[in-house]
C-alpha cells in the first residue's frame, strides 16, 4: 500500500515514515499541502496521514482539494491534544479516522492494516466488474455493500483455483448465480457448467444421477447413461442444497473428489474425471455433521473455500441499486416515490433478492400508474412501516439499536464524532456498530 504523509514537522514525519517502511509499505512524505499535491498529481496513493493544523494549507483544505482529485482515497487524521472538535469538517470530508498526537503507533498500524485490507477488498470486486464487462459475461452482480465487498473478494480469488468451494446462504441470496461467477472467472469457463438440485432427487437414483449408470444395471436402464460428474468433465459441477446428500452415498462422492474416478452402476471400468466442484447450501452442514447426519471427512473436502452470502436484511444499502437493476429490466419507465423507497429498504427479505424481484415484478404489473405508491406494495411490505412485533428479543434489540444509529447519524448530518456523542458511546464503539449492522451513509 502507498502511504503519503503530510506533516510540517520533520520529526513527526521521519518518526511515521520510518515506523511504516518497517511495516513493509510504500512510504512518501510532505512537508506542506502544495507540495503533497505536487506528489499526489504524479502518483497514485492509497492512504493519506495529514497533520490538521499546517501553514499555508491546513488538513482539512488538503484533503477536500485531494478527494476532488480521488474520492476513493482514503485518509488519517493526525492532530494535536484537544483539537478533535476542530476536526469535524474532516469527517465529512471522509477522512477514516482521527489520531491525536503523541500517536500510539501499534494502534495506528491496526488501523492502516484495516484500511488495506478494504482497499484489498474493493480491488477484488472492480477486478470481478471489469472482468464481466470487459468479456461481456452473461452474469450480473450488483451491490456494493460491505458484506457484498468480502463476498466478492472471496470468489475473486478462489475461482481461478481448482479448490472446492462451499457456498452458504438463506434462500434467494444467489448461490447458483455465485456459481456461475466462479465457473466463469476460472480457466474452466469454456468448459460445462452442470447444476444439479440434490433436494430433487429421489434417493433411490441418486448413485446414477451422479455417477451414471450401465445398460441393464437396474429395473428401466435400458440405455447407458452418463452422470453428471462425467457431463461436467472439463467444467464446474454445482452440487445445490448439498445437505440434502444421502448418508449412504456421502463415501463413495467422498472416494470420488479423493481419486477423480468414478465406477457407473452396473460398471466395472473405472472413468477418470476433471471437474471442479461447487457445493451450496442453506443448512448450517456442522450441525448436520454434529448429528451424523452428514461425514465430517466429506464436509471438510467440500469446503477448503467457504463464500457466504449475506441475506438482503443485513445489505440494505444495495436495496436501492438492485430495485433500479430490475426496473430497468421489468419496468416501462416506472418509478417508486419516496414512501414507497422507505418501505423497501425498511423490509427484512425473508425471501432475500429473489423475492425482491418478485416485489418489483408484481408492482410494476399491476400498478395503475408509473409512479409506484405505498399501495401498490404487497401488504407485508407495507406494515414493515408499523413497529415490528414479531421476531426474537435479540432481532427486535438489533433493529431498535440499527434504527436509534440511524436517526443520530441523520440528525448529525452523518458526522461521527457528533452522532457517537448523542448516543453517549466512543465514535470507535459507533463504527464496529455500523459495520455489524452494514450502516453506510447513502450516497448522493
Amino acid at each position: 500500500m502507498n502511504i503519503l504523509i503530510v506533516d510540517d514537522e520533520e520529526l513527526q514525519r521521519d518518526l511515521l515514515g520510518g515506523f511504516l517502511a518497517k511495516q513493509g509499505f510504500q512510504v512518501a512524505t510532505a512537508s506542506g499541502g502544495r507540495q503533497a499535491l505536487d506528489l499526489f498529481a504524479e502518483e497514485p496513493f492509497d492512504l493519506l496521514l495529514l497533520d490538521h493544523r499546517m501553514e499555508g494549507m491546513n488538513g482539512d483544505e488538503l484533503l477536500a482539494r485531494v478527494r476532488e482529485i480521488d474520492p476513493l482515497v482514503h485518509a488519517i487524521m493526525i492532530t494535536a491534544y484537544g483539537e478533535v472538535p476542530t476536526a469535524v469538517r474532516v469527517m465529512q470530508l471522509g477522512a477514516d479516522d482521527i489520531f491525536e498526537k503523541p500517536v500510539d503507533l501499534e494502534k495506528l498500524l491496526e488501523r492502516i492494516r484495516k484500511i488495506e485490507e478494504q482497499i484489498l477488498i474493493r480491488k477484488d470486486g472492480e477486478q470481478i466488474t471489469a472482468t464481466l464487462d470487459r468479456e461481456n459475461l452473461p452474469v450480473r452482480i450488483i451491490g456494493d455493500s460491505p458484506p457484498m465487498r468480502q463476498a466478492l473478494s472471496v470468489i475473486a480469488r478462489a475461482a481461478d483455483t481448482p479448490w472446492p468451494v462451499l457456498i452458504r446462504g438463506e434462500t434467494g441470496t444467489g448461490k447458483e448465480l455465485t456459481a456461475r461467477l466462479l465457473h466463469l472467472l476460472s480457466k474452466r469457463r469454456n468448459g460445462p457448467f452442470i447444476e444439479v438440485n440434490c433436494a430433487a432427487i429421489p434417493e433411490n437414483l441418486f448413485e446414477s444421477e451422479l455417477f451414471g449408470h450401465e445398460r441393464g444395471a437396474f429395473t428401466g436402464a435400458e440405455k447407458t447413461r452418463r452422470g453428471v460428474f462425467e457431463q461436467a468433465h472439463g467444467g464446474t459441477l454445482l452440487l445445490d442444497e448439498v445437505g440434502e446428500l444421502p448418508l449412504a452415498l456421502q463415501a463413495k462422492m467422498l472416494r470420488v473428489l479423493q481419486e477423480g474416478r468414478l465406477t457407473r452402476v452396473g460398471g466395472e471400468q473405472a472413468i477418470t474425471v476433471d471437474v471442479r466442484l461447487v457445493s451450496a447450501t442453506n443448512r448450517e452442514i456442522r450441525d448436520l455433521v454434529r448429528k451424523e447426519r452428514f461425514r465430517e471427512d466429506l464436509y471438510f473436502r467440500l469446503n477448503v473455500i467457504e463464500v457466504e452470502m449475506p441475506p438482503l436484511r443485513k445489505r440494505r444499502e444495495d436495496i436501492a441499486p438492485l430495485v433500479a437493476f430490475f426496473l430497468d429490466r421489468f419496468g416501462s419507465g416506472h418509478r417508486f416515490d419516496s414512501r414507497a423507497m422507505q418501505l423497501l429498504a425498511r423490509y427484512d427479505y425473508p425471501g432475500n433478492v429473489r423475492e425482491l424481484e418478485h416485489i418489483i415484478q408484481r408492482t410494476v404489473t399491476l400498478s395503475r400508474s408509473p409512479v409506484i405508491g405505498v399501495n401498490d406494495l404487497p401488504p407485508e411490505v407495507r406494515r414493515s412501516g408499523t413497529e415490528n412485533r414479531d421476531g426474537s428479543l435479540t432481532q427486535r434489540l438489533a433493529d431498535l439499536e440499527r434504527r436509534l444509529i440511524v436517526e443520530a447519524l441523520e440528525s448529525n448530518d452523518w458526522v461521527q464524532t457528533r452522532a457517537a456523542q448523542s448516543l453517549g458511546i466512543s465514535e470507535r464503539v459507533l463504527r464496529y456498530r455500523m459495520e455489524k449492522a452494514g450502516i453506510r451513509r447513502p450516497t448522493s
